[in-house]
């Protein structure tokens, strides 16, 4: 009786909360002291209803926030804005912060969260990522632009947070099962918005094509800026698909999962993004040599070290002469047109490392290569102030420390799940570590197709979901060679006790 009237409480105070916000964005989005007052009653209301459940109804509670939160994500900036200052509020910043309420009331009530971080197995990945938020946080005392850095910050914190807390919240395979389907069904939704971009030719606001020329109304945007954005991630959910086509049980679900991949493929083409097409082989390159059999790896391992040692010094001289070309064809490109799209991607590229350069490699501080690039820029880039390249944005934003952490905690994830394959008892396993691993090795030629991936929140719940898998997997083994070392000894201490009988 006592547990309904909590969950009562608890539903009330949240449904007070959701009754609060919908009244703050539909008839008082401009009246600021009426908006903090009803932020602050939904606020007491939602503490009031945390304090009265207890912590392992808490727990529960967070974790379907949490899976609210995730499928919000994918809604991306479509949907319920609320602007406040330089900031804007979409509806999955607001159930981020609900989610971020729960869990300092779930640490708070449960006292646990110093026992646990012993065992914890992402105590690297935790480490480097609040070092890379606090190194992003004192770059801005060389910014020259603090207020695009507050911006990017915060982006980049979110992003952060959501994978510590995709580890920290995600227990079990079953509570990753669902953060996988998650995804898949999301992504069905806006597979669906694609083709209704591409036949219908409608276009969402969100959209940078919203209102444009007939001629460009075709590419398939669905909730993103642009078709690039949606490219690459129409890219990881490809082998997301794949994964569950292969390890499906029903042949329906199989036959569903196989149809969304080609519907990712048919995107990706109508998209013209290359990046993410070159993405999409190398992932399956990468797939391919998971599933071979071990011998066969072997075999694949030699053949690569040879091409190494005895190809590349013979392409060196090749490979040195095309760059030289590219790199002068970039330099003395001019006019007042666009450049194509190639150089205008060298000369970006050119640019950053020059200003990585000029600051002595710490970077230009958090959020200001656009500002670099508009007033500082070496190479004009013809009013394009992005620098199309995920790993070149951490670059020239953070600097050599950071870009070389992030690229060890993406091979670290990467070489995890690498080791874990074998091991993985049961299909859905299997289909999580596959799905992810191929997904991470497409997101590495993918990501240079959008300008930013700052923005791209889809990038964040792709890392959470590798390291809850990683997490969760790691945790399994370790409990499955406790309980047979346990048998082990029982059957050993049992052997001991006949033996001193029969004597």
């Amino acid at each position: 009786m006592e547990n309904h009237h909590t969950y009562r409480l608890a539903a009330a105070a949240f449904a007070f909360a959701a009754i609060a916000a919908a009244a703050l964005y539909l008839f008082i989005p401009a009246k600021m002291p009426i908006l903090l007052f009803v932020c602050g009653m939904a606020g007491m209301a939602c503490f009031y209803g945390m304090a009265a459940v207890s912590p392992l109804e808490l727990e529960k509670i967070l974790q379907w926030a949490m899976y609210a939160f995730i499928a919000s994500t994918f809604l991306n900036q479509s949907f319920f804005r609320i602007h406040i200052g330089f900031f804007t509020i979409f509806l999955y910043r607001l159930l981020f912060i609900v989610v971020m309420a729960l869990f300092a009331a779930y640490v708070w009530k449960s006292r646990q969260l110093p026992q646990k971080w012993g065992p914890f197995p992402l105590k690297g990945i935790t480490i480097f990522l609040l070092a890379w938020f606090l190194y992003g946080l004192m770059s801005l005392l060389w910014a020259p632009s603090v207020l695009a850095g507050v911006k990017y910050m915060l982006l980049l914190g979110m992003g952060m947070m959501f994978v510590l807390l995709a580890t920290v919240v995600m227990k079990d395979i079953a509570g990753t099962l669902r953060f996988y389907q998650i995804w898949l069904g999301m992504a069905a939704v806006l597979v669906g918005i694609g083709l209704a971009n591409h036949f219908a030719h409608i276009q969402l606001p969100s959209s940078t094509l919203y209102g444009g020329p007939a001629y460009k109304l075709s590419y398939p945007t669905a909730v993103f800026t642009n078709q690039n954005d949606f490219a690459a991630f129409l890219s990881i959910s490809f082998f997301l698909y794949l994964a569950a086509a292969k390890s499906g049980k029903i042949i329906y679900s199989k036959f569903a999962a196989l149809v969304m991949s080609a519907l990712c493929i048919y995107l990706i083409d109508l998209t013209e993004s290359r990046a993410s097409l070159l993405g999409v082989f190398a992932g399956l390159a990468f797939y391919g040599f998971i599933l071979l059999p071990a011998r066969f790896k072997k075999w694949c391992a030699m053949i690569a070290c040879f091409i190494v040692v005895f190809a590349v010094p013979l392409l060196t001289g090749r490979a040195a002469s095309v760059f030289q070309n590219l790199y002068a064809a970039a330099v003395q490109a001019g006019g007042p047109g666009p450049l194509p799209s190639n150089l205008e991607r060298l000369r970006l590229l050119i640019n950053t490392f020059h200003n990585l350069a000029d600051t002595y490699g710490f970077g230009v501080g958090a959020g200001n290569m656009p500002y670099y690039l508009k007033y500082h820029a070496t190479l004009d880039t013809h009013g394009v102030y992005e620098v199309h390249n995920w790993f070149a944005e951490i670059l020239g934003n953070f600097g050599v420390f950071p870009a070389l952490g992030y690229a060890g905690m993406y091979a670290y994830l990467l070489y995890s799940l690498y080791r874990l394959y074998p091991s993985a008892r049961s299909r859905e396993q299997k289909m999580m570590v596959e799905g992810c691993m191929a997904a991470l090795a497409a997101f590495l030629f993918a990501s240079i197709s959008p300008s930013s991936v700052s923005n791209l929140y889809f990038h964040w719940v792709l890392l959470g979901l590798a390291a809850a898998v990683v997490s969760v997997s790691k945790v399994a083994a370790r409990e499955a060679r406790a309980c047979q070392n346990v048998s082990l000894q029982g059957e050993s201490d049992g052997r001991r006790v006949e033996k001193a009988v029969s004597n």
